[in-house]
């Protein structure tokens, strides 16, 4: 009798400190949604993703509509406000809250409209050496009369379809990776896909103010050799106190080439600024 009531006292012992574990663990553990850039899909986050898994995280590498695997969904209706809606449903039917969204590139528009629209999920917003959008950068294609708008205009001409925008007849591949970097270039070539024209043409509305109010951080790609990106992207993130700036030494797709270092910088940012 007294042999089974300390096993039955053991196994008890066994479960609660299994669950203090677990417990520990959630609270120390974020969920992560990466939102790729133009041309890309949820692919570009892979080994990033990787390593949040590997340090206990929860990581979600939603592709939007159109690019990727979605690639066969891509139609002349698909527009910012369809991506907007891919990731906010992601959030709502995994049933994620205190989520960290992440964005590359011109999804800085997308993460702006799900933060705008599901402030009450996010628990830090990061621009990945991506567009930040504030008033007369609500989209990212120029409206007429702005100083680069006929040459934006011009290369409408070489849309497949009048509304597929397809990288290699704009940028050559060293846009996104130099030639140090041969493996991950001709996964690149593999796997881009065209992008939605809309996705850059629609106007960005806020109802709730964006990203404003939120923590936030800029990490700019300081190791882009070929035309790296402006002040512009950044705008209103660069040298001001209500953002968290972090310039790191990687090309502008380092997530592919860094991914340690990436997911290093994410974690810190967010654990030093809660």
């Amino acid at each position: 009798m007294i042999r089974r009531q300390f096993l039955e006292l053991s196994a008890a012992a066994g479960v609660i400190s299994q669950m203090g574990r677990r417990i520990g663990s959630h609270d120390s553990s974020l969920t992560f949604v990466l939102v790729p850039g133009t041309w890309h899909g949820g692919w570009v986050w892979k080994e990033v993703k990787q390593v949040l898994q590997a340090k206990g995280h929860t990581v979600y590498t939603p592709t939007p509509t159109g690019v990727g695997e979605r690639s066969h969904l891509l139609t002349e209706d698909v527009d910012l406000y369809t991506h907007i809606q891919d990731i906010m449903n992601v959030i709502h039917y995994e049933e994620l809250d205190q989520v960290v969204l992440v964005g590359h590139s011109f999804s800085g528009l997308t993460i702006t409209g799900v933060a705008d629209r599901l402030r009450n999920k996010i628990k830090h917003i990061i621009f990945f050496d991506a567009l930040v959008p504030r008033e007369g950068t609500m989209k990212a294609w120029p409206n007429p009369g702005a100083p680069n708008y006929e040459a934006y205009e011009a290369r409408r001409a070489r849309f497949v379809d009048g509304y597929k925008m397809d990288m290699f007849a704009e940028y050559p591949i060293d846009m996104l990776l130099s030639d140090e970097y041969p493996e991950q270039r001709a996964r690149l070539k593999k796997l881009i896909t065209y992008h939605p024209f809309k996705q850059w043409s629609t106007e960005l509305v806020l109802e709730n103010g964006g990203y404003q109010g939120l923590p936030k951080t800029y990490i700019k790609c300081a190791g882009q050799k070929y035309k790296p990106s402006s002040d512009w992207m950044p705008g209103p993130a660069k040298d001001n106190p209500d953002w968290n700036w972090i310039e790191l030494d990687i090309p502008r797709n380092g997530m592919m080439t860094h991914p340690d270092i990436v997911a290093e910088h994410f974690l810190k940012t967010v654990q030093t600024h809660e």
